[in-house]
C-alpha cells in the first residue's frame, strides 16, 4: 500500500505572529504510512506571514495577491491540495486558536473508514475565551445548519476540518467572505458523511478576527438560502478510499 499524502493547508491574513507556530506544531510523523505536507494560502497579507511560513517549514506557498476573503482562500487551498497530489486535506486556521497536535485525531475517522469530512468540535471538547456574542452566533448558524440537513451538528463554525479527495474535489464554495456554513451544507446535501471529532480551543492572544457581526450576518445568511436553493447530485461515495491498515493487516484505530 502506498503512502497517503496529507496536506494541511493554513489560511492566513496578516498573521506572522503566530502562523509560525501552528505550523511547528503540526505533526509530520503520526503513522508509518502517512506523509504530511504543509501549505500556506496567504491571502494578500502585507507583513511577513510568508516570510515565516516558510522559515518554520511550510513546504508550499500560494500567494491570492490581494485579499480576497477567507471563502476564496478556503476554495483556493482544497484545490491546490487537489492540484498537488493530496489523498486528504486538512485546514487549520493559521491564528493559533485550534490545535495542530490534534490533526491525527481529526483523521481518524477518514482513516477508519467512518467518514469523508471531519470537524473539530470546540462545543464537544474544550473552548476558553470565547466572547458571549460569538458563541450566541455559533450556536444560532450551528442550529440553523441542523435545521437544514435534518442532522445534529454541534459547530458549524469550526476552523479545523479535513476532506477526503473525493470531498475535496466536489468541494464549492459559492462565496468569498466565509465557508463554514455553506461548505457543510453543499458536502452533506452530496451524500458525504460527516463527524464531529472533539478538541480543545483557545481563543486567539494575537492578531484581529475577520469577523465582524454586520458584514457576517449580512454575507451569510443570503450565501446560506442560496445554496440551500440549489440544486445538487448525490455521488456515489467510496467510502474506503482512505483506510489505512496496520502492520496486522487490521484498520488503523
Amino acid at each position: 500500500m502506498n503512502k497517503q499524502k496529507v496536506i494541511v493547508f493554513l489560511p492566513a491574513y496578516n498573521e506572522e505572529k503566530a502562523i509560525g507556530e501552528v505550523i511547528k506544531k503540526i505533526p509530520r510523523h503520526f503513522h508509518p504510512m502517512v506523509e504530511v505536507k504543509v501549505l500556506v494560502i496567504d491571502d494578500g497579507s502585507t507583513d511577513q506571514t510568508v516570510v515565516v511560513a516558510k522559515a518554520a517549514g511550510a513546504d508550499y506557498v500560494y500567494q491570492m495577491g490581494k485579499n480576497q476573503g477567507l471563502g476564496a482562500a478556503v476554495r483556493q487551498g482544497l484545490q491546490e491540495c487537489v492540484r498537488l497530489g493530496a489523498d486528504i486535506g486538512v485546514m487549520i486556521d493559521a491564528d493559533n486558536e485550534y490545535p495542530a497536535e490534534q490533526i491525527p485525531d481529526l483523521l481518524a475517522p477518514i482513516f477508519r473508514g467512518e467518514a469523508d469530512y471531519t470537524m473539530g468540535s470546540r462545543f464537544l471538547g474544550t473552548i476558553n475565551g470565547m466572547k458571549l456574542h460569538r458563541r450566541l452566533g455559533n450556536y444560532f448558524f450551528t442550529f440553523l445548519q441542523s435545521l437544514l440537513l435534518r442532522k445534529w451538528i454541534y459547530d458549524g463554525q469550526s476552523g479545523m476540518r479535513a476532506f477526503s479527495r473525493q470531498a475535496m474535489e466536489n468541494a464549492e464554495i459559492i462565496h468569498d467572505y466565509n465557508y463554514a456554513q455553506v461548505l457543510t451544507l453543499n458536502l452533506v446535501r452530496k451524500g458525504f458523511r460527516v463527524k464531529e471529532v472533539p478538541i480543545r480551543y483557545n481563543v486567539r492572544t494575537t492578531g484581529e478576527s475577520f469577523i465582524k457581526f454586520k458584514a457576517y450576518m449580512t454575507s451569510v445568511l443570503p450565501a446560506i438560502w442560496k445554496e440551500m436553493k440549489r440544486p445538487v447530485n448525490k455521488l456515489k461515495i467510496d467510502e474506503q478510499a482512505h483506510v489505512l491498515m496496520d502492520e496486522n493487516k487490521q484498520k488503523c484505530s
